[in-house]
């Protein structure tokens, strides 16, 4: 039989097509890649960076795993990790977190996300997330023990994303984050991207690949009445001729960061599996991360992990990243309708720290 002209060129025709998203990925993995020599670990610069609480994960679980998840991190976690895995949810995802940040202190994250499928192959996700500081007094330079009165700190982002996905193998996705700091006379903003890939292979997707590239933005500044002085006036005695100046503040970079993982899942049961991972961070601000962990899935109603997080070079110096060593945690999902086509998540997460007693992270999750 002989091959029908037409059916060889459609053949030929998809060939192309698909040989032309692969190409398109491979260019942008490349370019992401290619920034790790901007953004490489550089201890001389730590400390430079600001709005840190770009680096806090409010999700438990991916922080179970100290945030490696690069590689199938999914839905509306992947909006602090990588924003590629928006799509590889089924359709619908709506999250609420709260992080004890630093167990002994007053800070704590509260977050919440929403991700939806748009279309076949397209994904959006919401997130907002905001740092409570707890009430702090005030003090002053003729009153160090506090004026009796208090304040807190008003730290918030707000980000939006989306993401694509081609034949259920490749993940492409850009964000677009906005970030406040402010105080009742004093603020600062700014906005940040990020990018990421993800790519999937094998018979039951077992082998994933991710690379992400997070808070390239503007640098920010403080502004405000806060900054003001008021000094003397020169060759006048009167208080009342004092001059006011504007002090302007330092401009500060965001903590930008490369992450590149990788994961393997070994199946154990139809539905169950044991998934391997290993991830790099490259800190623009701060050394390098290294670390490994696993996760155990049972028939996708619950869910246990561990992981471990090196810091490179923190021998060497004799001090290491207050988020090093081990992370572990676990998730339950109840089905809350016959065909499991809606499912309410509950997520926790424990992190050590050095110093304090450790993060504990909680989260609620509904699946619809």
């Amino acid at each position: 039989m002989r091959d029908e002209p037409g059916l060889s060129l459609n053949l030929k025709n998809i060939e192309i097509q698909n040989m032309r998203k692969y190409l398109q990925f491979l260019f942008f993995a490349m370019f992401l890649v290619s920034q790790v020599s901007l953004i490489a670990g550089n201890p001389d610069r730590q400390g430079e960076a600001g709005a840190g609480e770009l680096l806090f994960n409010p999700w438990a679980r991916s922080a179970g795993l100290h945030s490696m998840t690069t590689s199938f991190v999914s839905g509306v976690e992947a909006m602090r990790i990588n924003v590629a895995g928006i799509g590889r949810m089924e359709n619908r995802e709506l999250l609420l977190g709260n992080t004890q940040l630093y167990s002994g202190s007053t800070l704590q994250l509260n977050s919440f996300g929403y991700a939806q499928k748009s279309g076949e192959r397209g994904a959006f996700a919401v997130s907002l997330a905001t740092v409570d500081f707890g009430e702090i007094d005030i003090t002053t330079e003729n009153q160090p023990e506090g004026t009796g009165g208090n304040y807190s700190p008003s730290f918030f982002n707000l980000g939006l994303g989306y993401a694509y996905t081609y034949e259920n193998k490749i993940s492409v996705g850009v964000l677009l984050r906005v970030i406040s700091e402010s105080l009742s006379n004093l603020s600062a903003f700014g906005a940040c991207l990020d990018a990421g890939v993800q790519y999937v292979s094998g018979e039951k997707d077992n082998f994933k690949l991710g690379i992400s590239l997070r808070n390239i933005g503007t640098p920010m500044r403080f502004s405000g009445e806060g900054l003001n002085r008021s000094v003397s006036s020169p060759g006048n005695d009167n208080p009342d001729f004092n001059l006011e100046f504007a002090v302007k503040a330092a401009a500060f970079e965001l903590p930008s960061l490369l992450n590149i993982g990788a994961s393997y899942d070994i199946y154990v049961l139809e539905n169950s599996y044991v998934r391997g991972l290993v991830n790099f961070t490259s800190n623009a601000f701060s050394r390098d991360n290294i670390g490994a962990g696993f996760e155990f899935n049972f028939n996708k109603l619950f869910e246990l992990r561990a992981g471990y997080r090196y810091e490179l070079d923190s021998i060497n110096s004799g001090t290491e990243n207050i988020y090093t060593g081990v992370s572990a945690g676990a998730s339950v999902y109840l089905p809350l309708n016959k065909t499991k086509s809606t499912m309410l998540g509950l997520d926790y997460s424990y992190r050590t720290t050095n110093p304090f007693a450790g993060t504990h992270n909680f989260g609620l999750r509904l699946l619809f």
